[in-house]
C-alpha cells in the first residue's frame, strides 16, 4: 500500500470533530420532571377532600404537559402538585387531630 505524501492537499476534519464513520448519538431528551402523582394519590386518603383533588389534578396536568413537550410547564405544575398535596396532608392531619381531641375529651352522656 502506498501512503499519501506529507504535503499533499487532503481534506481532513478539524480536531475534536467526530470521525466520519462514527455513529452520531441523538440529542438527549430533557429528564422528566417529577409530577408527584403518588404523593397526590396518598393525599386523597386525608379528609381534606377539595384540596387533595386539586393536587391530583395538578399532577395529572403535569403528566399531560410533559407528554405535549412542555417541560417547563410540567415542572411548574408538578411543583404546584407537591405544595398542594403537602398542604392537603397537613390539613387532613389537623382535622384528624381535632377530631381525636374532641372525641376523647368530651364526656359521654349517661341517659
Amino acid at each position: 500500500m502506498s501512503e499519501p505524501a506529507a504535503n499533499a492537499d487532503l481534506k481532513r476534519a478539524p480536531p475534536g470533530s467526530p470521525e466520519p464513520g462514527a455513529q452520531h448519538e441523538p440529542p438527549r431528551a430533557a429528564p422528566r420532571p417529577k409530577n408527584y402523582l403518588v404523593l397526590s394519590i396518598f393525599s386523597c386518603f386525608c379528609p381534606a377532600y377539595p384540596i387533595n383533588i386539586v393536587a391530583f389534578v395538578f399532577s395529572i396536568m403535569a403528566l399531560n404537559s410533559y407528554s405535549q413537550g412542555d417541560i417547563e410547564g410540567s415542572r411548574r405544575l408538578g411543583r404546584n402538585a407537591l405544595w398542594v398535596a403537602v398542604a392537603s396532608i397537613m390539613i387532613g392531619l389537623l382535622i384528624i387531630g381535632i377530631y381525636c381531641v374532641v372525641h376523647f375529651t368530651t364526656d359521654v352522656l349517661n341517659i
